[in-house]
């Protein structure tokens, strides 16, 4: 009998202790229980260890330790994870509904699909919602649905522990772009399954955030991996009125 847990929920962490709480209280309360939660702390000097342990639930492993940056912590999180399936939700994020977890479960337990994927809203430090994110997922994934950016929220991503990649720590702000491309292309045609609905809420100012112009380069390094150079340059050429139009440049 496999007694793995179905799902392993990662938080990545680092003197976190103003964002946390919304992620423990968000996975606490969900109706579906058949999962773990690690979280993998970057030797925080604040009340983060603390939070984790007063409000986490009891299949809880927290690991708190020097690391070399965020995508090194997660990689340290998919080699702790028991589940068949993992998902990362980082501190400041949380699930968008008490049921969402359930949704995620119930896709597993009747499709069994190599991806489950959903929508994502934007909200602020205090779980408010600010909007949509400026890109919905798509009806159908395939590799190429990622040819134009990333269509799919990373919190949202949910992929069977057995064909996900670590992450490229080469990369230092847009690996969580490169590792879901990984992931498509270790899925099965038709095996990515679209839960069609709002799966987790996005903490806005994240590191990618803060690092526009290096996020950027990196994401056409990775794109032009991916699909080639002509395609990265035409992709990025449509970006930019996106960008205007949102503020961003």
């Amino acid at each position: 009998m496999d007694k793995r847990p179905l799902i392993s929920i990662i938080t990545i962490t680092f003197n976190a202790s103003e964002t946390l709480p919304l992620t423990m209280e968000s996975i606490a309360e969900q109706t579906f229980k058949d999962f773990e939660h690690i979280i993998v702390d970057g030797a925080s000097s604040d009340d983060t260890i603390m939070i984790g342990r007063k409000m986490g639930t009891p299949d809880l492993r927290i690991v708190s330790e020097h690391d070399n940056g965020l995508y090194d912590a997660m990689n340290k999180g998919i080699k702790l994870a028991r589940g068949r399936y993992i998902l990362f939700l980082n501190s400041g994020d949380k699930f968008h509904a008490k049921d969402t977890l359930k949704a995620y479960a119930e896709a597993i337990v009747s499709k069994d699909p190599d991806i489950i994927y959903g929508d994502t809203d934007i909200v602020d430090k205090d779980g408010n919602r600010i909007g949509p994110r400026h890109l919905s997922a798509p009806e159908i994934l395939t590799f190429d649905s990622f040819s134009n950016g990333m269509l799919i929220c990373h919190q949202a991503f949910m992929v069977k522990r057995d064909i996900a990649p670590l992450y490229d720590t080469d990369y230092r702000f847009s690996a969580d772009y490169d590792w879901c491309i990984r992931c498509i292309k270790a899925s099965r045609a038709g095996d990515r399954y679209n839960l069609r609905r709002v799966t987790i809420d996005y903490l806005a100012d994240g590191m990618t955030d803060r690092n526009k112009k290096a996020s950027l380069i990196e994401r056409f390094k990775i794109m032009a991996a991916h699909y080639g150079a002509m395609k990265a340059i035409g992709a990025h050429l449509s970006f930019i009125p996106r960008a205007i139009k949102r503020g961003k440049l």
